[in-house]
C-alpha cells in the first residue's frame, strides 16, 4: 500500500500534500497566514513589525508566493504614498481549521518533543 502511495505522487508537482507542504511549510507562510487570520487586514510594514524577525525581501517573497496560490490577497489603493493591503482569500480562511490544529498539536506537544530531543542528544553524542 505504502509503495502506491509513493509512486503515485513521486513526482511534486502531480502530489497535492508535497506540494502544499512545500509551499506553507516554510519558515514564514504559516506564521504570515496565523497572523492575518488573527489580524484580518495588515499592511506590509504591519505584518513586518509583528513578526519582527522576517527580513522585508523575505517578507515580499513570501507574500508573493501565498498570493499566487490565492492564500492572501493584495490590494493597491491609487494614493501617494501607495497603499497596499494583505488579508486572506477564501481559499486561505479555509486553510486556517487545519493550521490551528497542527498549532494546538504542537502547543500540547511541545514539552515532551523537547524531552525527547535531549534524551536523543544524550543517547546518540
Amino acid at each position: 500500500m505504502g509503495k502506491k502511495i509513493f509512486e503515485k505522487n513521486e513526482n511534486l508537482e502531480n502530489c497535492p500534500v508535497r506540494n502544499v507542504i512545500d509551499r506553507i511549510g516554510d519558515k514564514w507562510s504559516m506564521l504570515i497566514i496565523l497572523l492575518l487570520a488573527e489580524e484580518q487586514v495588515l499592511r506590509f510594514n504591519e505584518i513586518h513589525k509583528c513578526i519582527g524577525t522576517i527580513s522585508q525581501k523575505m517578507l515580499t517573497v513570501t507574500l508573493k508566493s501565498l498570493e499566487s496560490d490565492g492564500l492572501v490577497k493584495r490590494t493597491v489603493f491609487p494614493q501617494i504614498p501607495p497603499k497596499v493591503e494583505y488579508e486572506l482569500t477564501l481559499r486561505g480562511k479555509s486553510l486556517l481549521p487545519h493550521l490551528l490544529a497542527l498549532t494546538e498539536w504542537a502547543n500540547n506537544n511541545m514539552s515532551d518533543i523537547k524531552a525527547s530531543r535531549e534524551q536523543y542528544e544524550k543517547v546518540n553524542a
